[in-house]
């Protein structure tokens, strides 16, 4: 079986959120696709079967299924893209946990459109206030995650969470964010996931469908640029329309593979 591996977010090298992706000919057990996702050890490994005129797409951590993976997603148009599958006029449609999701070629860039996870605010748990030691300025969450607001982008940057403390949320994971000190972003953010086997994620598309809403409505501006200050780094240009989030960002082909899968 044939593993791509994608930087996503990025166009250039060591940088963006690397994520396998799998063109599968037949569906497989999903015992399989974990043991897959597993090997593969990066924090996303998509697995897409064909099906008419759309394409079935599942994510997988090394440790579990999600129910939505930005990067992974921008991740697999490219491949439908490079490799022809789909033409530069095309648009790449997707089944998955989360609805019909779409990308399409915009210049150089992929856009996607996902659904908006708003954030309503919580009084937050005693975990979340130790986990980072800044006490934050606001604290809510969505079905996925919880995001804790910061005053500044150096409080992000220098950010040692006690990932202990991450584990124990009763969420998918931490999204910590600021208003950006540089004008070529509108706002940073960093996202963990410790419990889903993902410490720090590089660059997370499926954070954006919460940041985005939520800067949108506080900074007046639908269109804004997210940059997830990890080691790696990435950009998230973002879209904020009705209940509609669309990233968009640029991927490249670092890799491939060859994996017999377990029987």
């Amino acid at each position: 079986m044939r593993v791509y591996t994608v930087d996503a977010f990025t166009d250039g090298p060591n940088s963006g959120n690397p994520a396998a992706v799998c063109l599968l000919e037949k569906e497989i057990p999903d015992r399989i696709k974990q043991e897959i996702a597993s090997r593969a050890n990066l924090s996303e490994t998509a697995f897409l079967l064909r099906t008419k005129d759309l394409f079935e797409l599942r994510w997988f951590t090394p440790e579990m299924e999600v129910d939505l993976c930005g990067h992974a997603t921008l991740a697999s148009a490219h491949i439908l893209f490079t490799l022809g599958i789909l033409s530069a006029t095309e648009d790449a449609v997707f089944s998955t946990r989360s609805g019909i999701l779409t990308a399409r070629r915009k210049g150089n860039f992929i856009e996607m459109d996902f659904p908006s996870k708003d954030p309503w605010e919580v009084k937050g748990p005693e975990d979340l206030f130790m986990a980072i030691s800044s006490v934050p300025l606001y604290v809510g969450r969505n079905r996925f995650d919880y995001i804790a607001v910061y005053e500044s982008e150096e409080t992000i940057r220098n950010a040692v969470p006690e990932l202990g403390h991450v584990k124990r949320l009763d969420s998918r994971g931490l999204i910590i964010t600021s208003v950006s000190s540089s004008h070529r972003y509108d706002f940073v953010s960093r996202f963990f996931a410790p419990g889903a086997g993902i410490d720090e994620d590089p660059v997370t598309g499926s954070a954006h469908c919460c940041l985005c809403p939520f800067w949108s409505r506080r900074l007046g501006k639908k269109e804004l640029t997210g940059y997830q200050a990890s080691e790696r780094g990435g950009i998230v240009h973002t879209r904020f329309f009705e209940k509609r989030v669309f990233l968009s960002g640029k991927a490249i082909v670092s890799g491939n593979f060859e994996i017999n899968p377990p029987l």
